[in-house]
């Protein structure tokens, strides 16, 4: 079986850092085999106007690599059916490009719920088929079994999502999800534009997490077009990366006791969410720090006050955070929600090449900004803490050792913040192809950029860390009862928008 070696060794200097290379149909089938075997991790598939492309990587040599199988008569062989994580990405790529991935082991729609004006409408955009019958949600057949449907309207002001559960009695005994209510098209919507204009939607993929896929994008436009960035732009980055981390680690373990009735928490990590929030509008001028990242640096450099205020705020938060981590260990009654409940089974994420909270409490230690080093963490020391027990709990605890680090990130790269210019120019003009990998709050956000030779963008694709994380929460519910759902949902808080594309 070829592995990247044999398989990448003709590719160009075209894609930077890594190489994309064109493969023939055995080739491709024979990387599915290589990432069924679990020699390779499926980083992000997906297609475009007559060829499919997925991004591999090699955990033991830190190497990425895209792989490009032609597609003349609009089919290409299933990766599904070698290697399930594939599904959902080739379910999308049919919906979007009208690519049949034969021999896939789920034909149904991913995207397309049959209110679209046109099928397909990034291939060749023909008339939408009548709507057909209700979706068909996968089987569950025993005695006693009843289904709950819940969604895709909620309570919450969330955006929508499907869940049928099966359930014995209160035992949960199969979920499954449909997503895609809120398809945005947001790769057409790239499409020609250059790339600053294209940088404000990549930042709207998924808000939660703006600066990770700001810096994804604009990062993999930079190696398109050779852009050196200034160091003091990636430090710049850099903050505001771990101010988002934090923001959202701290809301999620509120929220997660929260679904555990345990409101306390909710209050006492809302209001230092609501404290870095307020740093990040004052350090980047804006709560979120939605825009400041552009192709070339930052929009914005870090405010007169801004180092002042993040460091009182890393004081505030130092003095306020081992209270609330006491508590919550200490809480008898928030313990027996947490610990064993919502199981996600270690195989099924090395399987699956889960990153984030989600693989680091199962045992898988990926982290982007180590195991792909990029600026300004290359030249920064700091922890990826792991746990094994995989559950609530340990995700919990994930996200606490992991508000630690960021603290201790935003002092060091405070620390040493360069001076210097924080932009530089882009060339304006220039065909290129870009691949990046940034680690953000969730898990590592992978963004393939191709540009035309006016400097625009041919073709965009950000694959969100959800993709592989979702389908493990299927898998993590089973045999818990249904009052656990929102407490194992909220523990996974994967995103709806980043997989509605």
């Amino acid at each position: 079986m070829p592995g990247l070696d044999e398989i990448f060794a003709k590719a160009s200097a075209g894609c930077r850092p890594w190489p994309r290379v064109q493969v023939s149909r055995a080739e491709w089938e024979a990387l599915g085999a290589e990432l069924a075997a679990g020699r390779l991790v499926l980083m992000g598939l997906w297609g475009e106007a007559g060829a499919v492309s997925m991004a591999l990587l090699d955990e033991g040599t830190a190497r990425l690599a895209i792989a490009t199988c032609p597609c003349p008569e609009g089919r290409f062989a299933s990766i599904a059916r070698l290697h399930p994580p594939a599904a959902r990405l080739e379910r999308t790529v049919r919906d979007l490009y009208g690519l049949e991935p034969e021999g896939a082991p789920d034909a149904r729609a991913w995207l397309d719920h049959g209110r679209w004006g046109v099928r397909h409408p990034l291939g060749t955009g023909a008339p939408a088929a009548a709507q057909g019958e209700a979706y068909a949600f996968l089987p569950a057949e025993g005695e006693g079994l009843h289904q709950i449907p819940v969604g895709p309207v909620h309570a919450g002001i969330i955006e929508p999502g499907h869940f049928r559960f099966s359930a014995y009695g209160e035992t949960v005994v199969r979920l499954e999800q449909r997503l895609g209510y809120v398809h945005k098209g947001i790769e057409r919507l790239m499409q020609g534009r250059d790339p600053a204009a294209a940088a404000r939607l990549a930042a709207r993929y998924s808000g939660d997490s703006t600066v990770a896929y700001g810096v994804a994008f604009c990062r993999a436009v930079e190696a398109a077009q050779s852009v050196a960035v200034p160091e003091r732009a990636h430090a710049l980055r850099g903050l505001m990366a771990e101010l988002e981390r934090l923001a959202n680690h701290l809301g999620d373990i509120g929220a997660i006791c929260n679904d555990a009735a345990f409101a306390l928490m909710l209050a006492h990590c809302g209001a230092l969410r609501e404290q870095v929030l307020r740093t990040a509008a004052r350090a980047f001028g804006h709560r979120l720090m939605m825009d400041v990242t552009v192709p070339g640096g930052v929009a914005r450099d870090l405010a007169a006050d801004g180092a002042a205020a993040i460091r009182a705020l890393v004081q505030r938060v130092r003095a306020a955070f081992p209270a609330l981590v006491e508590l919550y260990d200490n809480t008898a009654s928030l313990q027996d929600r947490t610990v064993g409940t919502g199981v996600a089974r270690p195989d099924f994420v090395q399987q699956f090449g889960a990153g984030g909270f989600v693989g680091r409490a199962s045992g898988r230690g990926f982290d982007a900004r180590r195991n792909l080093p990029y600026a300004p963490y290359d030249r920064l020391p700091f922890d990826v803490p792991v746990r094994r027990d995989a559950d609530v709990n340990a995700r919990v605890w994930i996200r606490i050792r992991e508000v630690e680090e960021s603290l201790g990130l935003l002092v060091r790269l405070l620390d040493t913040l360069p001076g210097g210019a924080f932009a530089a120019e882009l060339p304006g003009r220039g065909a290129g192809e870009g691949v990046a990998v940034v680690e953000g709050f969730r898990g590592d956000v992978l963004a393939f950029v191709a540009l035309d030779s006016d400097g625009r963008v041919r073709r965009a694709h950000m694959r969100d860390p959800s993709w592989f994380q979702w389908p493990l929460l299927e898998a993590a519910i089973e045999g818990n009862i249904v009052a656990d759902f929102p407490l194992c949902n909220k523990s996974f808080n994967c995103s709806y928008s980043g997989v509605d594309l």
